[in-house]
């Protein structure tokens, strides 16, 4: 969700006013590939046939693109130059596994990286180590063990791992006899940079540093940043595309955080600087401000940054940034730490309470969240390339149409991906896990990070609990204290209500009231707060 703030908001950082931030601009890594390769296992549709597809459920699109509409500039073409493919390898890549800050210190943390599923956690010396998410024994979850002595433990048997993944402890062993060998856990190099656990995937290439995302905003003096994590229904690809698109943020966003407003939807202006194997750049403006130009950067296998320079009243040079590191989590799921962060420090940050901004970005994850998941949903049925199903318009759409193009270029490497001209479906079926230990893991401690008990904190992505809260430590303390704190309240408002019943004059018949009715009022407003920071958003004309 990236927008341009107006110049008199300028100095007070957004959720919604930054476009994904970058770094300096590197020149092109790769040559242009050799054109005209054709992709095994890569799936390329036939044009006239998608275009019989397509007729009679929507002739006027037919039309336009037959008739020379796509050339009067409006539209993109559908059919361009292929690139050709260019070798890449989705595991020989850096993906962005969760916030340092928030990794649990006594828990283990499962995670995954397309259908890969890991584990993470501290060692005794607060190391950070990473596994395959399941035991060599019987299979069982890793994750869903506990830390003994910063060793991991499965909960099944009690097999004790070392941070290599080597097995220490076997308490059905007999005495004297050696631990198998073969008794290990597959072990995944893991690096904390910029606040940010990346991890990689490659099980035979050796980690290539690189390739490791470095933010150059980060080194910059007095930079500082607001950072969450959130788990969303949909594939990571919709959730990119959503995010390098800033024409949708007036009307989807409109009046949230103050700076999204229906009537600033306008004419985009773009400029791509650079295409490379890994990635695209370039510069995006409004038609209405072209003297403010935001940096974009999309860089394999997930990352995107958006940038914007700006001089403040004093004259000073500022920078108001965006990364959005977007993980793919599995088939119609993704996992995205975004940190928006400035360089300018606004006065009303030190005084808005942090719980009160991590629910308003999940309230603008919420307000795109239905139809970006029906889009998941449609791309999956379809099964044709976004070229047949897409209109997209030069004058907004710039972005969404070089990923899809890069998807084309890179796809190949990938397990599965929907390109503009090309795709490759799943090779295999999700596989959904409606109890992943019985019913124990409904209240356990290690689902997802640190979950909760009872029906609003059980496994759901569509629940801003599981998508957030569990993520975040800052949010959970807040939900805990003011749960004991209405909770207190509540027993403090009936014991003054009774103690007024038994009160023998009047006047302390009226204060003791007066304190109970005050005391519900506190209650009230704790519940509120855990509400807002647990509770969908939901738009007016759907609410019941």
């Amino acid at each position: 969700m990236t927008t341009l703030l107006p110049p008199a908001t300028l100095s007070r950082p957004s959720l919604l006013s930054i476009s994904p931030a970058v770094a300096p601009r590197r020149k092109n890594s790769a040559a242009t590939p050799a054109r005209g390769v054709r992709w095994q296992g890569v799936v390329g549709i036939d044009s006239s046939r998608c275009r019989r597809r397509r007729q009679g459920r929507c002739r006027a699109a037919v039309v336009e693109g037959e008739t020379g509409t796509q050339e009067d500039g409006v539209l993109f073409p559908k059919e361009v130059a292929a690139d050709g493919a260019a070798k890449y390898d989705w595991q020989e890549e850096w993906y962005p596994l969760y916030l340092t800050k928030e990794v649990p210190d006594d828990a283990a943390l499962p995670l995954t990286v397309y259908d890969r599923q890991l584990v993470l956690y501290r060692d005794a010396d607060g190391v950070l180590r990473c596994h395959e998410d399941r035991c060599p024994h019987r299979l069982a979850k890793l994750s869903e063990g506990q830390l003994v002595d910063g060793k991991l433990e499965c909960l099944y048997h009690g097999w004790q791992f070392d941070g290599q993944g080597k097995c220490v402890k076997i308490p059905q062993l007999p005495d004297g006899a050696k631990i198998p060998r073969n008794a290990c856990a597959r072990n995944y190099e893991v690096r904390d940079s910029q606040g940010v656990v990346w991890v990689w995937m490659s099980p035979s290439s050796p980690p290539d540093a690189k390739k490791l995302p470095f933010f150059e905003p980060y080194s910059r003096p007095g930079f500082t940043d607001l950072s969450t994590v959130h788990e969303l229904p949909y594939d990571h690809s919709i959730l990119l595309e959503n995010l390098m698109d800033p024409a949708h943020v007036p009307i989807s966003h409109d009046r949230t955080d103050w700076t999204a407003k229906r009537e600033d939807a306008q004419p985009l202006a773009f400029d791509v600087a650079e295409r490379t194997a890994r990635g695209f750049a370039g510069h995006w403006w409004r038609a209405g401000s072209p003297h403010l130009r935001n940096a974009l950067r999309f860089e394999a296998p997930c990352v995107l940054t958006n940038t914007l320079e700006y001089t403040d009243k004093d004259g000073k040079e500022q920078c108001f940034s965006a990364h959005f590191l977007c993980r793919p989590a599995g088939q119609g799921k993704s996992m995205l730490v975004v940190r928006f962060g400035s360089t300018a420090t606004s006065p009303l940050l030190k005084v808005v309470p942090k719980w009160y901004l991590h629910q308003n970005a999940g309230k603008v994850f919420e307000q795109d969240m239905g139809f970006l998941s029906s889009q998941n949903e449609v791309l999956m049925r379809e099964k044709v390339p976004t070229k047949e199903l897409y209109l997209n318009l030069r004058s907004s759409d710039t972005w969404v149409a070089e990923y899809r193009r890069w998807m084309d270029r890179a796809g190949h490497g990938m397990p599965y991906y929907f390109g503009h001209s090309t795709l490759k479906t799943p090779a295999l079926p999700a596989v959904v896990e409606q109890a992943p230990a019985g019913a124990v893991a409904g209240i356990s401690a290690s689902f997802p990070a640190k979950g909760g008990l009872g029906t609003p904190h059980a496994p759901n992505p569509t629940n801003r609990y599981f998508r957030h809260v569990v993520h975040c430590k800052g949010c959970r303390g807040t939900v805990n204290k003011y749960t004991a704190l209405k909770n207190a309240f509540v027993v403090l408002a009936a014991v003054a209500a009774a103690a007024a019943v038994l009160a023998a004059t009047r006047q302390w018949k009226a204060v003791l009231l007066a304190s109970a009715a005050v005391l519900a009022a506190a209650s009230y407003a704790c519940g509120s707060v855990v509400s807002l920071i647990t509770t969908n958003f939901i738009r007016t004309h759907r609410r019941l």
